[in-house]
């Protein structure tokens, strides 16, 4: 079964004309695009999008705005690889805006750091910052094992925790990995997280996306799309850390998987969310190659709280205590009961 974020790609920065990327400059030896291949590059994505992208009829206004302005010569007198991807990205955005979407002058696979997303770590630091507050900074959920065995160990170190801060301010997004080792050690009893919509042709020919596991469980959902709910199941009794109070620290940096974690813990109740409202890229789905070393990312998908049914895409997660990002640490110390001194790496007890 796929999770709901599984195949997610963060974002970089956003601006009311941007996507999920911010695409590279590329070499200045590096060949012009032809006529030709233009044209391949833009027919192949609208193709892409209205058989993939999760609101069909979104998808086909895509489609047919970039077919119509193609037609018109409206993308004649770009040569350069950049260039096209952010114009292309620039016309999708301006039909309807996505966190996600967007066409890039390059392969899939990179973070907005550059680096390989698989070989990013995904916990950026863990600690004991004092007398039973533990600390979890993840920089993305990856679901590579070496990540994955290391959350198991920091559950394991810090199980006596009564105050767990958990960090995610600078987060390049992911899948539901991480979230699913970690959460049935927060929680005392099963609960339910979030539910996702997949566009049912693309569900159907996806290996997995129809099946059900304990923890996305296939569930009734309207005509067009495969629904999933998201939950958790701890052990019996509990989980280790289901007694701790659990403060989520969040920014407009925090994107896509690391704003799925945030809506899971404010909506049920786990989690104090402190610093600023996030990115607001909540609709999931994958990166495509394109032809000429075009790829890009659509989303076939999306996630919402199954109450209200209202996700994030747009409009972000709202933090319990707003405060500037740069603060959001000593405020959740301060509300632990813990001093702290920004001068000093000690941090003691009040």
């Amino acid at each position: 079964m796929i999770s709901l974020l599984v195949l997610t790609s963060a974002t970089a920065p956003l601006n009311a004309q941007s996507a999920w990327h911010a695409p590279t400059a590329q070499p200045a030896t590096e060949a012009l695009l032809t006529p030709a291949q233009r044209t391949e590059v833009i027919n192949a994505l609208a193709e892409r999008l209205e058989t993939t992208f999760y609101s069909p009829d979104i998808a086909r206004a895509y489609a047919a705005a970039l077919r119509t302005k193609l037609q018109a010569k409206g993308y004649d007198a770009i040569t350069s690889r950049d260039t096209l991807a952010r114009t292309v990205t620039a016309d999708l955005q301006a039909i309807n805006k996505d966190g996600h979407l967007g066409l890039r002058a390059g392969a899939p696979g990179t973070a907005p750091n550059g680096q390989r997303r698989d070989q990013i770590n995904a916990i950026a630091r863990s600690d004991w910052l004092a007398d039973g507050v533990a600390y979890l900074e993840f920089r993305i959920f990856n679901g590579e094992e070496a990540g994955l065995a290391q959350l198991k160990q920091f559950i394991a170190d810090h199980s006596t925790a009564k105050t767990l801060i958990i960090d995610v301010r600078r987060h390049y997004g992911g899948g539901t990995d991480e979230m699913d080792v970690l959460f049935p050690a927060l929680y005392a009893e099963p609960t339910t997280l979030l539910q996702g919509d997949m566009r049912a042709e693309v569900a159907e020919r996806t290996p997995g996306a129809l099946d059900s596991t304990p923890d996305f469980l296939r569930v009734a959902g309207p005509a067009g799309v495969v629904r999933h709910e998201h939950r958790v199941v701890p052990p019996a009794g509990g989980g280790a850390m289901s007694k701790a109070k659990v403060y989520l620290l969040i920014s407009r940096d925090t994107v896509s998987a690391g704003e799925h974690m945030a809506m899971a813990l404010k909506r049920t109740g786990r989690a104090t969310l402190i610093g600023q409202t996030t990115r607001g890229a909540g609709n999931f789905g994958q990166p495509f190659k394109l032809p000429h070393g075009f790829s890009a990312f659509v989303p076939f998908g999306r996630t919402f709280d199954p109450v209200t049914g209202e996700g994030w895409e747009g409009t972000g997660v709202r933090p319990n205590v707003e405060v500037p990002a740069e603060r959001a640490l000593d405020e959740a110390l301060k509300l632990a009961g813990v001093t702290y001194d920004s001068k000093s790496p000690q941090v003691t007890l009040r």
